[in-house]
């Protein structure tokens, strides 16, 4: 009917003598509709999402992948690891790529969206603050920068490998978590696995958030408390990289330098991870050994994506992060490298009073179901704006050296893949351009070495308070790769690294505000002094340990300060169940949970516990508010769960298994609710077959592949398998072959 037109007369004669009645009529129909539009909607929904959660990559057959040059064959053995055999090295990264794609696509997008701060485009508001973050180091930029300036073939890498990540997401089945989400990940760049490996470099600094809350301790309290309020090290079970005790005296405190509020808030996460390393003529076979166990969130899909790679340029064995391609810890077939976090000062903060020489830009954030956010940020060539949280209407200014860096690690690993020697390995590593890193390398001449590589400024505020503006003005050059803490190649080493101090008293650099407590490199010294000769199986055994000496010398102090001072109501059970412990975390002992709980309720933070119990105020009250935990195991007590990469949506039929408690935070087994080791591996160099690796749920993201949680029996029993590297013992083990074929013409 077009407007002002006579109505048809007819009209009015059908028209309906109650009109309410029949607009609730036209309603109710409406309505109705519209619950059938929903209801099968939501069906549709469900039935997607029940699709995906069945669905798992194709692991055998022939699949044609454009991009290829020649056909490359991966071989899934019985853990689903991929073992990829390719003519070439374009081909090589692309079929990893392809294999990670396959397997951890959900996780490739989420580690990306997380570096580029973009999570809340898909996770909502709740992801905003993660995002603000990231944004305000400019993980973009510095990516693009990265990228521009990599070698030749290091960028053919990349290339090779993000197209084999999108071949995989045009022929493989969609992972379930982009059906709950609706919505489907963007093509994979080079650029987004440089992203990555800045984020990476990034959780491994010095959080400018610590320095800010060291600052508000050094500026109340001044240098000579803050020493003994946040020490550098626990003195009494410091160990040198070789293992030797260093035993000096504990620092007290003073009446002047009593425990403060703001000391007990400076609280760190006992993040970290442990290696060690015997030389070949200390080994019963004739080979070096290596162990290495990184500590990272405990998550599912994992951090580590095990894999082998095989083409005439290199092979290589052992762990990468999902989005880079290559090997990132492990070996090749005549060298092993493991690394850990050197926990060194990267970060300078400096106070904003006056901005110059940079400019404010705009950042706008796209909130999923919520309006866009925008955040101004103060960036210079060298430096980025941050809140300060000591003030919280100001900013500080953060100077990080990868921010300005434009040598990418990705880099190093690759050349680490193709490295023949522990001499060439360490030339390597005086090029690596990221966060500190601890490395042990051992080589197929039995020697091992160790060196610390990485930027780290020579700043004397080492991270513990921030700089006044003006000393904007200074530069603080990295120490030189040649006055790091290091150990030369040696086929008689014995070598040490659990994130812990690396150099004795008398060296020039401070280089850390403070180092993970030295519990676990104790420890580990303890078992290695505690033999001449070792072998795989030793070194195995030694990443389950549970022994804490620091918890064990705690429940001792507790009991010599009960004996001197009996109080009211002592509960004897609760004494005599101390008395009685052995200082081990293991799954059977209700004295690990009691002590456990005695320590998180007598000290604030990990710095205190250097300061044993002689300022502590009421052990009693301590005692008695722990002793509810007498009645439990530490299985119980100390169990965890392994989480789902979504889990703060409560999604919890996507999480993995729950841990028994087994290990805490100061025990070589280390296990903790969030954290634990990454995986475990042994190296015996030369006899590859005579290790393993090991991981906590499985190797596919996938719940309906089958091997999403499999390999949890494995890691709570301590089975550390052989990940089978040459043709006889990968043909021994498989148990699928997918053959990638390049396009038909």
């Amino acid at each position: 009917m077009a407007f002002f037109e006579r109505p048809d007369p007819r009209l009015a004669q059908t028209a309906d003598p109650a009109p309410a009645a029949a607009v609730g009529r036209a309603l109710r129909r409406q309505g109705i509709a519209l619950a059938l539009c929903v209801a099968v909607g939501l069906l549709l929904y469900i039935g997607n999402v029940a699709l995906g959660l069945r669905a798992s990559a194709v692991t055998r057959g022939e699949l044609v992948a454009p991009g290829l040059r020649s056909p490359v064959t991966i071989v899934r053995d019985r853990r689903d690891v991929p073992h990829i055999v390719a003519g070439d090295e374009h081909d090589l990264f692309f079929a990893e790529g392809f294999a990670q794609g396959s397997d951890r696509l959900f996780e490739l997008d989420l580690s990306r969206r997380y570096a580029y701060g973009r999570l809340a485009e898909v996770l909502g508001s709740k992801a905003l603050p993660v995002d603000e973050r990231q944004r305000a180091v400019g993980v973009d930029g510095i990516a693009r920068r990265q990228l521009r300036a990599l070698a030749a073939r290091d960028r053919d890498a990349l290339v090779a490998f993000a197209q084999g990540v999108n071949a995989a997401a045009r022929s493989q089945p969609l992972p379930v978590e982009f059906r709950m989400l609706l919505y489907r990940p963007a093509p994979w760049t080079p650029k987004d696995s440089v992203a990555v490996s800045v984020a990476a470099s990034l959780e491994l600094a010095d959080r400018w958030s610590d320095v800010l809350a060291r600052n508000a301790v050094w500026r109340q309290s001044g240098p000579r408390c803050y020493r003994t309020l946040l020490p550098l090290s626990d003195a009494r079970y410091d160990v040198s990289v070789t293992g030797q005790p260093e035993v000096r005296r504990r620092l007290l405190p003073t009446a002047a330098c009593r425990d403060t509020d703001l000391a007990a808030r400076v609280q760190r996460r006992t993040i970290g991870s442990n290696a060690w390393g015997a030389g070949a003529a200390r080994t019963a076979g004739g080979n070096a050994l290596l162990a290495n166990d990184p500590h990272l969130d405990l998550t599912i899909p994992g951090i580590w994506y095990l894999v082998d790679l095989q083409s005439p340029q290199m092979h290589a064995a052992g762990a990468t992060i999902p989005g880079i391609p290559g090997v990132v810890l492990g070996h090749n077939e005549r060298l092993a490298w493991a690394a850990t976090n050197a926990d060194m000062a990267t970060t300078s903060v400096f106070e904003a009073a006056r901005l110059s020489g940079g400019s404010w830009v705009t950042e706008r954030f796209r909130v999923r179901l919520a309006r866009d956010v925008e955040v101004r940020y103060y960036r210079t060539s060298r430096e980025f704006s941050v809140p300060d949280e000591n003030q919280p209407s100001a900013v500080a200014l953060v100077r990080w050296p990868v921010y300005a860096q434009t040598q990418s690690t990705i880099g190093t690993a690759l050349d680490l893949d193709r490295a023949r020697s522990a001499g060439e390995a360490l030339q390597i590593l005086a090029r690596y351009r990221g966060s500190p890193q601890n490395f042990i390398v051992a080589d197929r001449s039995g020697a091992i070495a160790y060196h610390v590589a990485g930027l780290v400024p020579d700043d004397p505020a080492w991270g513990r308070y921030v700089h006044p503006a003006g000393d904007l003005r200074q530069t603080y050059a990295p120490v030189p790769f040649q006055r790091l803490p290091q150990r030369s190649p040696s086929r008689d080493g014995v070598l040490v690294s659990a994130n812990n101090k690396p150099y004795a008293h008398g060296y020039p650099y401070r280089l850390a505000a403070q180092f993970e407590p030295p519990y676990r490199a104790y420890r580990i010294a303890q078992l290695l002094n505690a033999r001449r000769r070792y072998d795989p199986a030793y070194f195995a055994a030694m990443q389950l340990d549970t022994l804490s000496p620091i918890d064990r010398e705690i429940a001792r102090e507790v009991l010599a300060s009960s004996g001197a001072r009996p109080p009211r109501g002592r509960d004897g059970e609760v004494l005599a169940l101390l008395g009685r412990w052995d200082g081990r975390f293991a799954p059977s002992s209700h004295a690990a949970a009691l002590e456990h709980a005695l320590r998180v309720e007598l000290f604030d933070g990990d710095a205190a516990l250097a300061g044993g119990l002689s300022e502590r105020r009421d052990v009693d009250a301590a005692l008695a508010y722990a002793s509810f935990a007498r009645n439990q195991s530490w299985r119980t007590a100390g169990a965890v769960r392994i989480e789902h990469l979504l889990s703060p949506l409560n999604l919890p039929f996507l999480d993995g298994a729950w841990l028994p408690g087994q290990g805490d935070e100061y025990t070589i087994h280390l296990q903790e609710p969030g954290l634990a080791q990454g995986f475990r591996a042994v190296w015996s160099v030369n006899d590859w077959n005579a290790g393993g690796i090991t991981i906590p749920s499985g190797e596919s993201g996938e719940p309906g592949s089958g091997h999403y949680t499999d390999l949890t029996p494995d890691w709570v029993s301590g089975t550390l398998r052989p990940l089978p590297f040459g043709r006889r013992a990968v043909e021994k083990d498989a148990t699928a072959v997918l053959v990638l074929d390049p396009a038909r013409r």
